[in-house]
């Protein structure tokens, strides 16, 4: 169980979120969605320990404050927006790194099946800056994937959290990718992901929890959270919410879409 309380950050003078209580389930994927500037990044950072932030996290029953480095990476995977490398290694050597600090240092052999579950194992010696930037943006999620290792073991669930993950990517690989994230869950790890696409969020979220100015707007089921009022009232412009057939999967309209004013 992931479980936020109360938790603000301040960055200089600014209050980016404030008074934010948050819960994610092993088995589950959670997004965090809403528009530009509404604290998403600042969460996903402040919950994962990469911020300074006022409140309390636990995971798996840990406060993660009292948790040193090497603790958190057992339990927790984190990929962020974006991984900027000075150095020239290889693909297989990103990967790698996520195994020196989790629970299978030096195993090759998990860092390869990483990269071929993100269809990127013909490209391991080939160095990690001649990939495109989705190729990259899927290697960095390779070294996450080998990092936790299992969903779960006999400590508990692992955790996958995700910023972005679908942001450089083309259909398919968006579509791979959130489907590896489902596997996760389904097989009893919990993933927490920030989200912009709010199709793929319905295909393939349990829960959204909807910020708005630092805030949180609405939390729940995706039917619950994705209505026509409610997703107009985060991000500020008229849309559309309609029902697609069976299985009843909510999606966006885009071309309903409208600014405001109009």
């Amino acid at each position: 169980m992931l479980d936020a309380r109360d938790i603000s950050v301040r960055l200089g003078r600014s209050v980016i979120v404030q008074g934010i209580d948050f819960a994610a389930k092993p088995g589950q994927l959670t997004a965090i969605c809403g528009p530009n500037g509404s604290g998403k990044t600042t969460l996903l950072r402040a919950m994962t320990g990469d911020l300074p932030c006022t409140g309390t996290v636990t995971l798996n029953g840990h406060d993660i404050a009292r948790l040193a480095p090497w603790e958190l990476a057992t339990m927790r995977g984190v990929l962020p927006q974006a991984s900027a490398l000075a150095f020239p290694f290889t693909v297989l050597e990103v990967v790698e790194i996520g195994l020196s600090r989790g629970r299978a240092a030096g195993q090759t052999r998990a860092a390869m099946q990483a990269l071929a579950r993100v269809d990127l194992a013909h490209h391991a010696g080939r160095p990690y800056q001649s990939l495109s930037g989705g190729e990259q943006q899927r290697a960095q999620l390779a070294r996450v994937l080998a990092q936790v290792g299992a969903a779960r073991d006999v400590d508990g669930p692992r955790w996958l959290f995700l910023d972005e993950p679908v942001s450089a990517l083309d259909i398919a690989h968006q579509l791979e990718v959130m489907q590896i994230a489902r596997d996760f869950a389904d097989a009893g790890g919990g993933v927490v992901a920030v989200m912009h696409d709010l199709n793929l969020t319905a295909m393939f979220a349990d829960r959204i929890v909807l910020l708005a100015e630092g805030h949180v707007l609405s939390a729940g089921t995706v039917a619950e959270v994705m209505t026509s009022e409610t997703l107009s009232r985060a991000y500020g412009c008229r849309l559309q919410v309609g029902t697609a057939p069976p299985p009843g999967t909510p999606f966006l309209l885009p071309h309903a879409a409208r600014l405001a004013a109009e």
